[in-house]
């Protein structure tokens, strides 16, 4: 594994331990050239995805951009950096599951706003927001409406 820091060819592992319930290892390693830290993650992949956008352009699925997603939308929330993981890695095996290789962006967004409804109201609004590329306030109150009739009133 090359250093982020120093692009070191030759780093080492300090500790392992299995994390996500399993799904995945952490790693947490040392580069002896610059003596940097970082940690890294080993997951099965289940099958290669392809991330098929709206404008009908291909590209590879990018599990680090989903997680960019979703910590940006729980961003001080009550959530570890754990149990965004966990969140991600379902989100994940539920799309390699489906059985499919192209996978439309709109449905990995409904897959995120599926999870992040049940979870927490506020991640879940400021998802949307983007996903449904909310232009002014009153599409906000827009979708608050409708999140009220159909979830109920979180009060």
């Amino acid at each position: 594994m090359r250093c982020p820091f120093c692009t070191f060819e030759d780093t080492q592992v300090k500790d392992s331990r299995p994390s996500e319930e399993g799904a995945a290892i952490r790693r947490r390693r040392i580069c002896p050239e610059c003596n940097g830290r970082f940690t890294t993650y080993e997951r099965a992949q289940l099958r290669e995805l392809v991330v098929l956008k709206r404008d009908a352009t291909k590209t590879s699925f990018d599990r680090d951009k989903l997680t960019r997603s979703i910590l940006t939308a729980m961003r001080k929330r009550p959530f570890t950096q754990d149990q965004i993981e966990e969140i991600v890695t379902s989100i994940v095996r539920n799309l390699e599951n489906l059985g499919e290789n192209e996978i439309p962006t709109t449905l990995i967004g409904q897959k995120v706003m599926e999870v992040l409804a049940k979870l927490d109201q506020v991640a879940y609004v400021r998802f949307a927001s983007v996903y449904k590329d909310f232009r002014e306030a009153k599409d906000f109150g827009e979708f608050l409406r409708k999140m009220e009739t159909h979830y109920g009133d979180p009060q």
